[in-house]
């Protein structure tokens, strides 16, 4: 009988690693590529989100320039090409906020005399997966609000 030396056991499992990286593999990739996924979507999210806060602060500064508002979005948002802005809208109301008049048309009727603008911004983009995956639709559409109150006339 021949004996065998202590690292025998070393050499018969030569080549098992190398089996084990080839069934994980697969696994890690995917998640990593899940990963990569979610973080464009989620930074498209902030974007957009970013993009609105950006045209509000705009709009209480020149309140009836709703282009302005709608440029100012779109340039606070330059890594998505199909971004939109949905509206870009200004109303007078009352500083306690308890009437509102939509493009201060008509002054509303406030009990202190104080008045205010409150611009509303909306913007849109469509985000699409880089792989289809199971159960995730081809695009997603993403939306973000701003409103802010500005001092009026």
């Amino acid at each position: 009988m021949k004996r065998q030396s202590r690292y025998q056991h070393l050499l018969d499992e030569h080549g098992s690693s190398l089996v084990e990286l080839a069934a994980v593999m697969p696994v890690f990739v995917l998640l990593l590529l899940g990963a990569i996924d979610f973080g464009r979507a989620y930074y498209l999210s902030m974007e957009i989100a970013g993009a609105a806060q950006s045209a509000a602060v705009y709009g209480t500064q020149n309140p009836t320039d709703t282009a302005g508002m709608q440029s100012a979005a779109l340039l606070d948002v330059p890594n998505a090409a199909n971004a939109k802005v949905s509206s870009a809208t200004y109303g007078c109301e009352c500083s306690d906020g308890s009437s509102y008049s939509p493009s201060c048309a008509a002054t509303p009727a406030c009990t202190s005399n104080t008045l205010v603008y409150r611009v509303n911004v909306t913007v849109t983009a469509t985000y699409t997966p880089l792989f289809p995956w199971p159960g995730i639709p081809s695009s997603i559409s993403f939306s973000s609000s701003a409103a802010m109150r500005s001092a009026g006339s």
